[in-house]
């Protein structure tokens, strides 16, 4: 009779037991997260195809400016760059005041160069506007958070942070 109990005992502990051996820990469902974030970030980078999306603005001389009520964005595919972008900072000469002194061009860029680095992606690409020439530097972490820095001949030099995603399909 005891040997029955203690058998029935031993198959109970090991049903309970491979149960949840089989659960995933949070702290590895969170590393499987992170795993999928990355790759995806991976193959965004990869095939020059993404928006950045600033949420903050880093002018030169300046505060810190929310950018979370302003649509902004810069648009990264091979063949074009498109860039609707606030601006605060500082005009040189040969730019226009105007109400709307945002950084906005499009053009193919001259240069579009992609290197992986220890704890980020680095993007580097330089365009030719109507009015100006436009470079500008990308640096996305593998989690997707990313700085862009634009730079340009009348304009002092502005940083964003923000993060990028995959470009929104229009669907007409």
């Amino acid at each position: 009779m005891k040997t029955k109990m203690s058998i029935l005992v031993l198959f109970l502990f090991l049903i309970v037991t491979a149960g949840y051996t089989q659960e995933k820990s949070k702290k590895q469902l969170r590393g499987e997260r992170k795993i999928e974030k990355e790759k995806q970030i991976a193959a965004l980078v990869n095939s020059k195809e993404f928006v950045f999306i600033g949420r903050t603005a880093l002018p030169q001389g300046f505060r810190t400016i929310d950018l979370t009520t302003n649509p902004n964005y810069v648009e990264f595919k091979p063949d074009k760059i498109k860039s609707e972008m606030p601006f605060f900072g500082r005009a040189y000469s040969g730019v226009a005041y105007s109400r709307d002194g945002g950084l906005h061009f499009e053009g193919s860029p001259k240069e579009f160069t992609v290197e992986k680095e220890k704890k980020a992606y680095q993007i580097k690409t330089v365009v030719k506007g109507d009015n100006d020439i436009y470079t500008l530097f990308l640096s996305v972490s593998f989690g997707g958070s990313a700085t862009l820095t634009i730079s340009s001949n009348n304009r002092s030099t502005i940083s964003y942070y923000g993060e990028i995603r995959p470009i929104e399909k229009k669907t007409s």
